[in-house]
């Protein structure tokens, strides 16, 4: 759990537009710019000490949303503040030096490394950028300290890509990210990509690396059981909007929303007894959200209502939000 409740990563309305690039012809037949909706108001609020995690099939948005709170992304509306601070109204300079306190660890290690890079150099560049060691030496016994605190030996800094297994290379890329003493890490899909025989290795490690430091983590998955392993609290998203939200075990015991039942619902789990939850299998396009609820086109719920008005993420307990008319 959070070692303290002050809040470190606040999201306010935050929205991605991505427009859709089309032919000449198109755009004068249409009249008018087509957008990708990627992320649609969505408020999110990461205490100080915890994991929070983002859980939605592919296309809900979690990881363009952890690529705006990486200030990589520049959101087209909304606001996100880093301790206190809106990280969207700073200056280059000011932005490169909270970049240095947010790290991201991406889902594939093996399109995250440079293929040109040795380890050694992979772990050394971002000291350059950011300017950390004053020598050589001094950022070599940095890199060596990071690549040791993920684990791996400092014999392997000649290494190549090519020649890490799939965990070495995810190992890599977070030592990489800790050269820089994040405050703040984003973790997408950090294990998705790896033998089952390695995942486990991979999140004790972040886990214990997580202690080590009094890190803050986002942990981006569509794997419940992961994030239920991994997390204190997580948010559902779906469409770019957040279905539910609240503490991550009592979400997993008793799911509100629909959408949030037929997730867990094809987990396999022969110990929950869940009823299945069956939903029309096609999702909307990102193009042409449906009208209300976005969530109404699929769900074996839906009421008159879904199709007329958006419900509105509301409390229904002390830890507990949810999205839908089933609640008022």
């Amino acid at each position: 759990m959070p070692d303290s409740e002050q809040v470190l990563v606040e999201a306010r309305d935050l929205t991605k537009l991505f427009s859709v690039r089309r032919s000449y012809a198109d755009v004068v037949r249409f009249r008018q710019k087509k957008y990708i909706h990627a992320v649609n108001g969505i408020d999110l609020g990461i205490k100080s000490g915890e994991v929070f995690g983002l859980v939605g099939e592919s296309g809900s948005g979690k990881t363009t949303t952890g690529l705006i709170l990486a200030g990589v992304e520049r959101p087209t509306e909304g606001r996100v503040f880093f301790d206190g601070v809106d990280i969207w109204q700073l200056n280059p300079s000011q932005l490169r030096g909270t970049r240095r306190r947010i790290q991201m660890i991406f889902q594939d290690p093996y399109d995250s490394l440079d293929p040109r890079f040795d380890v050694y150099h992979t772990l050394e560049e971002p000291l350059i950028i950011h300017k950390i060691g004053e020598s050589k030496e001094r950022r070599l016994d940095i890199v060596c300290k990071s690549l040791e605190s993920v684990n791996m030996s400092p014999e392997l800094l000649g290494r190549n890509p090519f020649e890490l297994s799939g965990g070495q290379r995810q190992r890599v890329c977070v030592a990489r990210a800790l050269t820089l003493s994040p405050e703040f890490l984003i973790l997408d899909e950090p294990v998705s990509m790896l033998d089952m025989s390695v995942r486990a290795g991979i999140l004790d490690l972040l886990s214990d690396i997580k202690k080590r430091g009094n890190l803050t983590y986002l942990f981006i998955s569509h794997d419940l059981a992961v994030t239920r392993y991994m997390t204190d609290r997580m948010s559902v998203m779906y469409l770019g909007a957040i279905a539910e939200s609240g503490v991550t075990e009592e979400i997993i015991q008793n799911p509100m929303h629909p959408y949030t039942k037929a997730l867990l619902s094809a987990v396999p789990d022969p110990l929950a007894q869940r009823q299945r939850v069956r939903i029309a299998a096609e999702t909307p396009s990102l193009t042409n959200l449906p009208t209300g609820c976005k969530f109404h086109t699929r769900c074996p719920y839906a009421m008159d209502i879904c199709n007329k008005v958006e419900p509105r993420l509301l409390s229904q307990s002390r830890t507990r939000l949810v999205a839908c008319h089933l609640y008022g």
